[in-house]
């Protein structure tokens, strides 16, 4: 297995197990939608991403507030239009 498939397969993870349900669910959805059309360097900067708490992310997704330290407007405009279908 390569590095990017290393990383694919640590993001999937990483998405798939965060302590609730309802962000498994988000997670997962958004991470498969745009997995396999992103960069390497855009998949380290999702892998970053990940790694922010859940409270920061779920507030950032429901407009209550900004994501804090994490910035990438890229990764952060794909999150907010993302819609689970």
């Amino acid at each position: 297995m390569n590095e990017l498939e290393l990383l694919k397969k640590k993001i999937k993870y990483r998405s798939a197990y965060r302590g609730t349900k309802e962000m498994d669910l988000l997670l997962t959805s958004f991470v498969s939608s745009i997995i396999n059309i992103l960069t390497h360097d855009e998949l380290k900067k999702l892998d970053d991403f990940l790694n922010c708490s859940d409270e920061d992310i779920s507030n950032y997704y429901l407009h209550k507030a900004p994501m804090g330290l994490f910035n990438d407007r890229k990764i952060l405009n794909l999150f907010i239009t993302f819609k689970i279908t």
